[in-house]
């Protein structure tokens, strides 16, 4: 057994409303790296965060080298000797990588920062790296993955203790991720502890010792990578034993058969593999896969929030290229994004106004809808989606979880959508509101309407699919249909290697 390094002991932490942290214990060791894991909302970022002083715990003792630490802040944690690297590079981009590397501890000579050692330190300590680059020129004429390695470095040198990595390989091809786990593995050898925070199982069992899971801000348990089968690690990430899951028959749905929508080999660097789905009328295609598997990803290339570099997208018959979401609201689709409070709601507009949005924006704002029409079409909505609100002028930001999802789903249906893809409709909304959707999904299916869901919740998806597409790791695994669709397959697939 290795020197424990970091030691975290019944941590608790509130927020408004929230319990986000509830006694978790978490134990890293000296040239180990450890995963830590766990669905959104599990409390992994406040964990982190509590670790490097960016919040203050209510309760509970964090050690280091077994002496009892109080960062408040990740100034005082690096001091210590706990760094952190963020999937988005917290650097300066408009510096050089050697100010970037020794920003506010640079060497100096007769009071004044001694830049030529600046530079050659810097051209030193990467070379360490494997890194032969020119430390002279700004952070920003470097690719995500050499600065990465530049932001290790740093930490690293300022701190040679702990050093937490936060999601480092969301943003990097295959070839940089191997780069990356081959200094994760020298840092290892020279007694560094290492956190390493992903949402890739490939990634977990190609480079960590030992995994820590979180869910529901509780700690689940933590376990040696060798030892954790992958069916064992997704039952502790989403609450459910394999076994104990049973069979489930999918209800059946009727479709034209044609498809609406075709989508070949679609895909982005370092987001999604090539991906094939199509969606008939009246279909309803289910997005199954942990955090990170590319189910938000296929949403948003498909809806055109981001630009795909390769594969072909037909709608209606035609082939379309969409440039912006706008092309695609035009084209007849709908999206309802993960994030709502984020990437859904306008908080300060008020219910009428988000729920008219769409509409407008499809029939162009040269044809202004009227004030007495907005009024009837958000009045309707809100009457047949039963949100509980007592004024469609009231800021949307006023609404509950469930009731600004309502909205959300008011707005595209308003639009009169043929295609409607909800990336994870019921997330964090209550029991009553989440039974409510789910029965609104299955009315419009029964309606016609084709629609894409993506969910972490596997009876959802076998409640109200046709089909279910499983993504692991950014890319289609399989394609379950009739009686293949049940959680237990579907676990089975996001499992296997």
């Amino acid at each position: 057994m290795s020197q424990v390094v970091l030691q975290l002991q019944n941590i608790h932490k509130k927020f408004p409303g929230v319990h986000a942290l509830k006694g978790v214990n978490f134990t890293l060791r000296a040239g180990e790296i450890h995963a830590l894991l766990g669905e959104n909302g599990a409390g992994k970022s406040t964990l982190i965060k509590v670790m490097t002083g960016v919040y203050q715990r209510d309760d509970g003792d964090i050690l280091l080298n077994n002496q009892a630490i109080f960062p408040n802040n990740t100034g005082d944690a690096q001091a210590l000797g706990i760094s952190t690297v963020y999937q988005e590079v917290n650097l300066l981009p408009n510096l050089t990588v050697a100010q970037n590397i020794y920003l506010g501890r640079e060497p100096r000579r007769f009071g004044l920062i001694n830049w030529t050692k600046v530079n050659q330190d810097a051209a030193q300590l990467l070379k360490g790296y494997d890194l032969d680059i020119d430390v002279t020129q700004p952070l920003s004429s470097y690719s995500i993955a050499v600065q990465q390695l530049i932001a290790i470095a740093r930490g690293v040198d300022m701190s040679a203790k702990v050093l937490i990595l936060d999601e480092p390989t969301a943003s990097l091809d295959a070839d940089e991720v191997q780069t990356l786990f081959r200094i994760m593995r020298d840092l290892k050898a020279r007694g560094i502890g290492i956190v390493f925070v992903t949402h890739f199982l490939d990634q977990v069992y190609a480079v960590t010792d030992r995994i820590t899971i979180l869910r529901s801000a509780q700690l689940v348990g933590e376990f040696e990578t060798a030892t954790l089968s992958r069916a064992e690690l997704i039952g502790h990430m989403l609450g459910k034993e394999l076994a104990a899951l049973g069979e489930h028959k999918p209800q059946a749905h009727a479709t034209s058969g044609d498809a609406l929508l075709s989508v070949q080999a679609i895909s982005r660097q370092a987001t999604l593999s090539p991906t094939d789905i199509a969606v008939s009328k009246g279909e309803v295609v289910g997005l199954a896969g942990l955090l990170g598997s590319g189910r938000t990803e296929l949403c948003r290339l498909i809806f055109g929030v981001d630009k795909k570099h390769s594969g072909n997208v037909t709608f209606h018959g035609q082939p379309v290229n969409f440039s912006s979401p706008r092309d695609a609201i035009i084209a007849g689709m709908g999206l309802c994004p993960e994030d709502r409070k984020h990437d859904g709601i306008l908080g300060q507009l008020s219910i009428r106004e988000n729920i008219i949005l769409a509409r407008q924006v499809k029939q162009g704002w040269w044809k202004f809808i009227s004030r007495k029409e907005q009024e009837e079409i958000a009045n309707n909505f809100v009457k047949e989606l039963s949100v509980a609100t007592s004024d469609i002028e009231k800021p949307i930001e006023q609404l509950s979880g469930g009731n600004q999802q309502k909205v959300i789903l008011a707005r595209w249906l308003a639009a009169n959508p043929s295609l409607l893809i909800l990336d994870e409709p019921t997330r964090g909304i209550d029991i009553g509101a989440h039974a409510e959707i789910i029965r609104l999904i299955r009315k419009l299916c029964d309606q016609g309407l084709a629609l894409i869901v993506a969910s972490s919740e596997l009876e959802e998806l076998v409640a109200f699919s046709n089909k279910v597409v499983v993504l692991r790791d950014r890319q289609k695994v399989t394609e379950l249909t009739g009686d293949e669709i049940n959680p237990q397959r579907i676990m089975q697939a996001i499992a296997a290697h």
